[in-house]
């Protein structure tokens, strides 16, 4: 196949062609996995095309999905990419006034919603002065409890789908004229940043970026040498699950499967056991918090040996993370082997990722180096990725043969790199973003003589692996002007089991303080099992001996650093962060501005009395 000729729909029509009865797709109904075929699936995208052609949709317009992960997302996408024109997703945790801002800003003619809640959503933002005047209409996927709703917008997502069924058979011609007509270079679909340091900008990626950027990465791991299940479960927003579960999806033909939430992810790779998995950071962590729990459930002596075996296993794992993956010795791999047999093989399958080894990656933000290292410990070999919303997803990756500790691994073919004189790292490809969106200021400050600057300091190994030391304009200057990285430290601090999030303040300052967020579950479990009593996160954050373990924990760390790089005073924060208050983005990034002007008061009171020695 001419992949440089492909657009997005014109995968998805080849697959229903030549695998009709394949399974594209699955999604949980009733406790019962649905299948829909590649032969249904485009179906189904053809009648939305006719339904929304019927609208009055046209190929310089704009589709919104407020949604959780289901097959009407990607029937919405497809749609709008069949017609010539483009999708942009918003996070269904978005609350309205971000939903608005989406609305507004990229003029969008149609949005799909997923249920009430979404809807909800949308109409407030419709009744705020001003309104969203190029909005014409909000099609809802789940009904249910919408009987009474009479806005003159509104319609069910399935009457459209009827109507477009109704015009299938006279005008299948018009719509496979429509999809010959998209081109490889025009934007498929809108990605807007996660806004941690100002206002979201849409990205626009065209079939030919993503499509050029997924083979990449395919051919790097060698995903196109069986078939592949896979389990969608990060929202469709995000440009590393599209790469994933749609463009790899219709790249290699493979089975892609809903998760019923994202609270739901650990149950539904129990029940899927997806041979591929892709992870943020967030969700590495909570799994190995909750392995954690787990052990801690246990007898003694089963806890005992779990934690024997897994210190066994990270020796084994330095050696194997400093020697490209492979083992160092025949002993190790005869240990391991054995650890496998006895331990390992039954926590990979109570996480449901037995069938994946070779095909686990994290991306999306910084992850530690030692959350990695448990995992490669326990046998479930994870690459760490990097790549932007701009980069149309992945740029760089780690691979067996090159998996130098902490690295994010070297660029895949087709990219160029090279950093600048205060280490930023710059990029070139066929991949890189056209522009944003109604922002011709923003894209020429991000590409600069065909170069995008990526906002990211880096620097990199003998053997070309790209290590990101932070976010340019995340890096902290004290007042003793020592420039300190905060990522680094902050990733070390959540290596603690007992910590879920850190964010280290000193900008300015003499010395370095840190917001704690504690782990509810795991230091809940800690205080259980010592008769301390609490009754929500608040009772257990103010909790005098919860503070003396993140003392302990601190102070464990601090002896990694240099001393002006430690953390002198630090406060727990009495509530978990939470994107609908504007502390994290959807993504689960920390926006660090929001929260150093929200907690101000509490920031203060680290400084207000005689500084700490610095």
């Amino acid at each position: 196949m001419d992949y440089d000729s492909q657009t997005i729909p014109g995968l998805l029509r080849h697959w229903a062609r030549t695998r009709p009865d394949a399974v594209a797709l699955r999604e949980k109904d009733l406790g019962i996995w649905k299948r829909i075929t590649y032969a249904d699936y485009f179906e189904r995208v053809c009648e939305l095309a006719l339904g929304l052609d019927a609208l009055g949709f046209t190929g310089d317009d704009f589709l919104c999905v407020a949604s959780e992960n289901t097959p009407e997302w990607m029937y919405g996408d497809l749609a709008a990419q069949s017609l010539g024109g483009a999708c942009i997703g918003i996070y269904p945790t978005s609350p309205w006034p971000e939903v608005k801002y989406i609305l507004e800003h990229s003029r969008a003619r149609v949005v799909v919603c997923g249920d009430q809640e979404q809807t909800d959503k949308v109409l407030e933002a419709l009744a705020q002065p001003g309104g969203l005047p190029e909005l014409r209409h909000i099609l809802c996927v789940d009904m249910k409890g919408m009987r009474d709703y009479a806005h003159p917008m509104l319609k069910s997502f399935a009457e459209v789908l009827a109507q477009g069924r109704a015009r299938i058979a006279a005008d299948r011609a018009l719509i496979e004229a429509r999809i010959d007509a998209v081109k490889p270079s025009d934007t498929a679909v809108i990605v807007y940043t996660s806004g941690t340091t100002g206002l979201p900008k849409g990205a626009m990626l065209s079939h030919r970026g993503l499509i050029a950027n997924a083979r990449r990465m395919i051919a790097r791991h060698g995903l196109d040498r069986r078939p592949l299940s896979m389990l969608a479960y990060l929202p469709l927003c995000h440009v590393a699950e599209r790469e994933f579960s749609t463009v790899m999806q219709l790249i290699n033909g493979t089975t892609v499967s809903f998760a019923e939430s994202i609270d739901t992810v650990l149950q539904d790779l129990r029940e899927v056991a997806p041979n591929a998995f892709l992870g943020v950071p967030r969700i590495w962590e909570k799994l190995q918090s909750t392995i954690t729990v787990r052990l801690l459930d246990t007898r003694p002596l089963p806890r005992k040996v779990a934690e024997t075996a897994i210190e066994a296993g990270k020796r084994i794992a330095d050696r194997r993370l400093a020697n490209g993956g492979r083992f160092a010795s025949s002993r190790d791999r005869l240990v391991h082997a054995f650890l496998w047999l006895t331990v390992f093989r039954s926590l990979q399958t109570w996480v449901g990722l037995n069938r994946a080894g070779g095909r686990l990656f994290c991306g999306g933000a910084p992850i530690s180096p030692e959350v990695l290292r448990f995992y490669w410990a326990i046998g479930l070999e994870i690459y760490q990725i990097f790549g932007m919303t701009e980069t149309c997803g992945a740029t760089h990756t780690q691979f067996m043969g090159s998996t130098v500790h902490g690295s994010c691994g070297p660029a895949l073919d087709g990219w160029e790199e090279k950093l600048t004189d205060d280490g930023e790292l710059v990029l070139r490809s066929d991949a890189v973003f056209s522009g944003y969106l109604y922002n011709e200021e923003a894209t020429r400050e991000a590409i600069v003589d065909g170069w995008l600057h990526s906002g990211d300091i880096a620097r990199r190994s003998a053997d070309g692996s790209l290590f990101i030391t932070d976010r340019k304009k995340d890096v902290l200057i004290t007042s003793g002007g020592k420039n300190i990285t905060p990522s680094l430290i902050e990733n070390r601090l959540k290596d603690s089991p007992y910590i879920r999030e850190a964010i280290l303040i000193g900008e300015g300052r003499k010395f370095l303080t840190a917001l704690i967020q504690i782990d509810y579950e795991v230091v809940g479990k800690w205080a259980q099992s010592l008769g301390i009593a609490y009754t929500n996160y608040a009772s257990l954050a103010r909790n005098a001996e919860v503070e003396a373990l993140v003392r302990a924990e601190i102070d464990r760390f601090n002896g990694e650093f240099a001393r002006v790089e430690n953390v002198r005073r630090f406060a727990i924060l009495q509530k978990e962060l939470d994107h609908d208050d504007g502390e994290v983005t959807a993504t689960m990034k920390v926006r660090r501005r929001s929260i150093e002007k929200k907690f101000a008061d509490i920031i203060d009171a680290l400084y207000a009395s005689q500084p700490a020695e610095a």
